[in-house]
C-alpha cells in the first residue's frame, strides 16, 4: 500500500522504496487513542493505511475545533512541529480504529541526503499540504456549509457514515443542529 503511494509520484526507484519500507513500522491506533497529543513532540509521519484519523485542538474555553480529517492513503503529522522541532498545539485522535505507517523523521532527514528524489517528494508533499490549506481555507470563506457538506460526501461518501456527528459539524464550522437539518436536505 505505501508502495503503491510513493510509486504514484514517478520519482522513486524500485530500491529506493524498499530502503523506505524498511525504516517504517506498523502501529495500530484503537478509536479514541491518539497519535499524538498537544504538547508533545511530533518526530514522524504517518500513512493512514486504514480508519479516520481527525485532527482538532481546544479553543479558549475548551472546545474541541476539528480542523482536518484524514481519511485512507494519505500521510498525515503534526505538520509545525514537525517541521519546527517545538510542542505541537494540535491532537491527532483516531475516530475509528485505525492501521499507520509510520517512519520517523531522522530516517526521512537520512533518506533526502542519500538521494535527491527525496528531497523532492518532500518538497511535492509540502506543496500538496499548502494547497489541501488554502482550499479549506477558501471554501471557508467562499461556500456555504451545505455545499462543503456536499464536496465531503462526494469525495469521501463511503467514510462520511463513520464519522459522528459532533466532529463532522466542528469540521464543516457549524452545529450538529445545522449538520442533521444539512443531512434531511441532502439526498445524493
Amino acid at each position: 500500500m505505501i508502495s503503491t503511494f510513493l510509486s504514484s509520484f514517478d520519482i522513486f526507484t524500485p530500491s529506493e522504496i524498499a530502503d523506505f519500507e524498511e525504516k517504517t513500522a506498523l502501529k495500530l491506533i484503537k478509536k479514541g487513542d491518539f497519535l499524538i497529543k498537544e504538547g508533545q513532540l511530533c518526530r514522524e509521519v504517518a500513512f493512514l493505511k486504514t480508519g479516520i484519523l481527525r485532527s482538532f485542538f481546544s479553543s479558549e474555553s475548551g472546545e474541541d475545533i476539528t480542523y482536518c480529517i484524514t481519511f485512507p492513503n494519505t500521510l498525515t503529522t503534526a505538520y509545525s512541529s514537525f517541521i519546527t522541532g517545538l510542542p505541537t498545539l494540535e491532537n491527532i485522535q483516531a475516530i475509528s480504529t485505525a492501521e499507520v505507517i509510520v517512519i520517523q523523521k531522522a530516517e526521512l532527514d537520512k533518506l533526502s541526503q542519500s538521494s535527491l528524489n527525496w528531497t523532492r517528494f518532500l518538497k511535492m508533499i509540502a506543496e500538496q499540504q499548502y494547497l489541501e490549506l488554502e482550499n479549506r481555507l477558501f471554501l471557508f470563506q467562499k461556500e456555504k456549509a451545505k455545499k462543503r457538506y456536499i464536496d465531503l460526501l462526494n469525495n469521501h461518501p463511503l467514510y462520511v457514515q463513520q464519522i459522528p456527528l459532533q466532529y463532522l459539524a466542528s469540521y464543516l464550522g457549524i452545529t450538529a443542529r445545522h449538520l442533521s437539518r444539512l443531512r434531511r436536505e441532502v439526498v445524493l
